[in-house]
């Protein structure tokens, strides 16, 4: 299989998100060569309350 990738210049005025961004999404426009992730509690897990989701509201 031969794959050609050409890399031209992306130019992005608006971006909407519509719904819900979780805890742990990424969103990109264009190219990226390294993602680094990291997670960082500075609560005790024993004091997390997980309860209902609320909705974001629309705008």
């Amino acid at each position: 299989m031969n794959f050609t990738v050409v890399n031209k210049e992306i130019s992005v005025g608006e971006v909407k998100i519509v719904g819900g961004v979780s805890t742990s999404s990424v969103f990109l426009i264009g190219d990226t060569e390294t993602i680094n992730l990291s997670s960082v509690f500075d609560t005790p897990p024993e004091s997390l309350i997980i309860g209902p989701l609320v909705p974001l509201a629309p705008e």
